[in-house]
């Protein structure tokens, strides 16, 4: 270190003088200069970066070489250099230190640097083979991807997998423009392999078997598992969330199922489903007074020409008198690339739901006696369902919505009226709209537009509901009431609009 101190004559080097005193002593590296002064070596047991400079000091390269590998220059790191951006550039730094963060001597840490390497081989593959089946765009292998949109490794950053975006973090309000993926508020993890308390058998060589997918979706045929390609190691691949994300305690088992391995070691504590969703959703937003909020369960929703406010009932038993229960989870274990698709399936599918209930949680205020506040209830009813209840827009009794999740792709939804009550709208109607905006306060809005709609459309359908009340107090059996009601249309031309009511005996 000191021969390269002496030797810092240009600003970045000086620059870099700074670096090497405040992160070598936390990192375990050391640095040596080559004879000709213009390379910097940053080294460990194993890894190092080379630093090339030109007899100016002015940056030529930056290469990153793995133990046992020759040298490769490394993009980020050069640009990062560049910029004179030295804490992201330490981030590499610490990132490359923590990828051998690994248990045994150096040839067991070879190994297990293999296994990951194979692993993102095999990843990397899955992906393309499902971009070119399909013809996906960025947005599509995000949501249907076997593996995501997968970023390579680069420097100290892991692989990544981008896996669940909602339609309003894709789409910009108001102009409905499509925003850059990278900017939005994603579920995504990154891949890497750590030591762990049991042996499990890990790839060191690729599994994918040729380049052609045994279906439709660009699924790839796996070598089997031997002693050729795989090793006994100490260790096994995870899949590390990039924030912690809730999860329900039967999604949780169903990974494990997946895997083979449980998610967690020993037995978590579990919480309310809805609290975990909650305190998540008020940490994206940066809301700091994160206990009031959530004791409460009561959220605001201030939308064009409504106001809303939401009452998160997490606590309503679902099971054995029980609450919904879950875990906050940071990271999923697995040993074998073909595991990936179907773990991020239940990740998708928990995202959905959790993005769901969170859309009602937001930091606006308003107050409770403002004229016209809509009241809504959120009611859990499964891990993949829950109820909204609010009052008719046009009768004073009580309706719901029940939503259930059924993958992230799907949402199916059906709208529970009294027989006498008016029209609403159709549960198509609600389902279509549900999931183009994956948000309930939007759909909420748009039931009782299109309820205001109905009305205006409808001037006798006061009249209606009262003949069905009065079939329905009668008795009456089973039958079809066809109603023709004479309007006109904008050219003044008369039209018959029919409407069927059915009363049940």
């Amino acid at each position: 270190t000191n021969t390269c101190n002496t030797s810092l004559k240009t600003g970045l080097l000086r620059k870099m003088q700074n670096l090497l005193n405040t992160c070598f002593g936390a990192l375990v590296l050391g640095s040596h200069l080559s004879p000709s002064r213009t390379e910097c070596y940053i080294t460990s047991d194993m890894f190092y970066v080379e630093v090339h400079l030109d007899k100016a000091g002015k940056l030529v390269d930056v290469k990153v070489a793995h133990h046992g590998e020759n040298p490769v220059s490394c993009p980020e790191l050069i640009q990062h250099l560049r910029d004179k951006n030295f804490d992201e550039f330490s981030e590499h730094l610490k990132g490359l230190v923590n990828l051998y963060k690994l248990p045994g001597d150096n040839k067991l840490k070879t190994k297990m640097y293999l296994a990951l390497q194979s692993l993102e081989l095999d990843l990397t593959k899955m992906m393309h083979m499902f971009r070119i089946a399909t013809n996906a765009n960025t947005v599509e292998t995000i949501l249907h991807g076997s593996v995501g949109l997968l970023t390579a490794r680069s420097g100290g950053h892991l692989v990544s997998l981008q896996c669940y975006v909602s339609p309003n973090d894709i789409f910009e309000e108001g102009t409905g423009a499509q925003l850059n993926y990278t900017d939005v508020n994603s579920v995504s993890m990154s891949v890497t392999v750590e030591g762990t308390t049991s042996v499990y058998k890990l790839p060191i060589a690729p599994l994918i078997t040729g380049s052609h997918p045994v279906d439709k979706k660009g699924t790839p045929s796996f070598s089997s598992v031997t002693n050729s390609n795989c090793v006994d190691l100490p260790a096994c691949f995870f899949l590390k969330m990039n924030r912690l994300m809730p999860f329900s305690l039967s999604y949780i088992k169903k990974m494990g199922g997946t895997t083979g391995i449980p998610v967690f070691e020993t037995t978590p504590t579990l919480f309310p489903l809805y609290d975990l969703i909650i305190k998540s959703q008020l940490h994206e937003e940066g809301e700091a007074s994160l206990p009031a909020l959530t004791k409460s369960m009561l959220f605001y929703a201030s939308l064009p020409g409504q106001q809303h406010c939401y009452f998160l009932n997490g606590d309503a038993p679902v099971q054995d008198g029980r609450s919904l229960q879950g875990a906050y989870v940071s990271k999923i274990p697995f040993r074998h690339p073909a595991q990936v698709p179907a773990l991020l399936d239940i990740i998708r599918h928990q995202a959905a739901y959790n993005t769901l209930i969170g859309s009602c949680v937001k930091k606006t205020y308003v107050k409770e006696d403002t004229s016209g506040l809509l009241q809504f209830e959120v009611c859990p009813l499964t891990d993949s369902s829950f109820s909204v209840s609010f009052q008719h827009p046009v009768n004073e009794s009580l309706v719901c919505v029940v939503m259930e999740v059924i993958d992230s792709r799907q949402v199916a939804c059906k709208l529970y009226k009294g027989l006498s009550d008016a029209l609403i709208c159709t549960d198509d109607f609600i389902t279509k709209v549900v999931q183009r905006c994956m948000s309930i306060p939007v759909t909420m809005r748009a039931i009782r537009r299109k309820a205001e709609t109905i009305q205006a459309d409808t001037p006798a359908l006061s009249l209606i509901a009262e003949t069905v009340a009065i079939m329905v107090k009668k008795n009456l059996q089973s039958r079809t009431l066809q109603i023709i009601i004479i309007k006109k249309n904008n050219n003044n031309r008369e039209y018959n609009k029919v409407i069927n009511f059915y009363s049940k005996k």
